[in-house]
């Protein structure tokens, strides 16, 4: 009998010991893009292995012209777990998830049903279940529903997950705070990042602080630079709504490369709780200059302003490319390239330390070549699941002292079985359950970089043209110089 090979992925998962208390989720925007992808198929994937509470329920809810009955819910649900799922829904498993979902509307001026299917999901749990909510909604809608939670008093004690974009300057992002924390305090705050759910960016801390190899030499004494690069082979796929108000600099570069760069260049915390990672994070944020414009590059790819809804002289960056700084004891001196954007030639996750050349230079002859000069690298990969290569150079066989490029490299893949393995939005909405913010983000941290953020966004140099499969504008090698980008080259 033929079976479906997606089984296979969670049938050994077991709880990790870590089980959340009884909750009611809520999904605000439940009829929408994101809970049909990743939310409700993360939510089925969490109850089969086993890390959902012991008793819970996921009520639905969204606008009343976007409002559906429970059983159409359920239908709903089904049909994004059958599409977008890693587990089939079918079984004992799926019937009891099904049975858990519930849905009800809710609208500004009419909370109603809602507040009737909540009250009705906690009755089912029995007992004080804890309420997390999880705000999948357009920015616009944002402050309406956060102000209705408030009043209702469905906010009181609840957590809620808040997506981005956390603003759009250091403005909008402190307005879009003071709404937060009018209802919830920042420890009930949850602003999700999906790239810090990825396991890569656990790997980082635990590469660092785990490891007498490498912890003593991640400073400027030793390395050089680091390069942070997020490019992504795919066009706007026709949002051009979201994106012409947004741009690669907002989306990505502010939202999720400054965020991996904390986690990079953070000192050692006392503890890996989340008070402790947050705070060592947010002192890297503290002590970035801010922005220099001159040391920023943005490009467009030909044709984004032929997509339908752009602007026929748009100035929208799908491409950002800066050098940042820390200044800092550990950091003075060295370069962050950070480098992200649409259409470019792969669509890769990468962080690259590159280690100082030796201060006696024996074998000059390697000094020349393209490959060494790309050597003595810690390169990153934190595409899920990921891996860690050492790049460096050894002698080739033979009578001569020729080097070559040698490699070492870690496959996340290979060396661990990947039942245990969560997405990254899993492992965010499981850290909510849980209370622990150590992979989100804080209101300060947002705000700094927004604020860090403001001579470019007051004065951005004019976007370049570059050609889309390219790896972005030409100029970008006059930025990173004398150094070099480590993608294309450095696989």
């Amino acid at each position: 009998m033929a079976t479906d090979d997606r089984h296979d992925v969670t049938r050994s998962v077991a709880p990790t010991g870590r089980l959340p208390d009884d909750h009611v989720i809520v999904i605000c925007g439940a009829t929408g893009d994101l809970a049909r992808r990743k939310l409700l198929p993360g939510l089925f994937h969490l109850a089969r292995a086993g890390l959902l509470p012991t008793r819970y329920r996921i009520v639905g809810s969204a606008p009343a012209a976007d409002s559906v009955g429970d059983e159409e819910f359920r239908e709903q649900a089904r049909q994004a777990v059958d599409r977008f799922g890693r587990a089939a829904p079918e079984g004992p498993q799926w019937q009891a998830f099904e049975e858990a979902l519930s849905f009800g509307a809710a609208d500004p001026g009419d909370p109603a049903p809602l507040l009737a299917a909540v009250r009705e999901a906690e009755r089912a749990v029995g007992g004080s279940p804890r309420r997390l909510f999880h705000l999948a909604v357009p920015p616009v809608a944002f402050g309406s529903v956060v102000k209705m939670l408030g009043a209702t008093g469905l906010a009181e004690g609840a957590r809620v997950i808040v997506e981005k974009p956390f603003g759009t300057d250091l403005a909008s992002a402190r307005v879009l705070n003071d709404t937060l924390h009018a209802v919830f305090d920042e420890s009930r705050v949850f602003r999700i990042d999906h790239f810090l759910g990825k396991e890569s960016v656990d790997n980082i801390l635990a590469l660092r602080f785990a490891n007498g190899l490498f912890e003593p030499v991640w400073n400027r004494e030793h390395i050089s630079h680091v390069q942070i690069d997020v490019p992504e082979s795919i066009d706007i796929q026709g949002r051009a709504g979201f994106f012409e108000g947004t741009g690669t600099f907002r989306d990505m570069i502010v939202t999720h490369l400054f965020q991996l760069l904390g986690f990079v260049a953070m000192e050692p915390p006392s503890a890996l709780d989340a008070r402790s990672l947050r705070e060592e994070k947010d002192k890297v944020f503290r002590s970035l200059r801010p922005l220099d414009p001159a040391q920023v590059v943005r490009g467009q790819y030909e044709g984004y302003r032929n997509e339908p809804g752009v602007a026929p002289a748009s100035d929208t960056e799908t491409f950002a490319a800066l050098r940042v700084e820390i200044d800092n004891w550990r950091w003075a001196g060295v370069p962050f390239y950070l480098r992200s954007g649409k259409a470019l030639a792969e669509g890769r996750h990468m962080v690259t330390l590159t280690f100082r050349q030796p201060p006696l230079r024996m074998f000059r002859a390697a000094a020349h070549d393209s490959a060494a000069a790309r050597s003595d690298t810690l390169a990153i990969d934190f595409d899920d699941p990921g891996r860690i290569t050492a790049r460096f150079l050894a002698k080739e066989p033979g009578p001569e002292m020729r080097l070559g490029t040698a490699e070492m490299v870690f496959d996340y893949a290979g060396s661990f079985a990947q039942d245990h393995a969560l997405e990254a939005y899993e492992h965010l909405i499981l850290e909510a359950m849980l209370g622990d913010q150590s992979l989100f983000t804080s209101a300060d941290g947002i705000n700094r970089l927004w604020e860090v953020s403001e001579p470019l966004l007051k004065d951005p140099p004019p976007v370049e043209p570059y050609t889309p499969g390219s790896w972005g504008p030409e100029s970008i090698q006059r930025l990173v110089r004398p150094h070099h980008w480590y993608l294309p080259d450095g696989r």
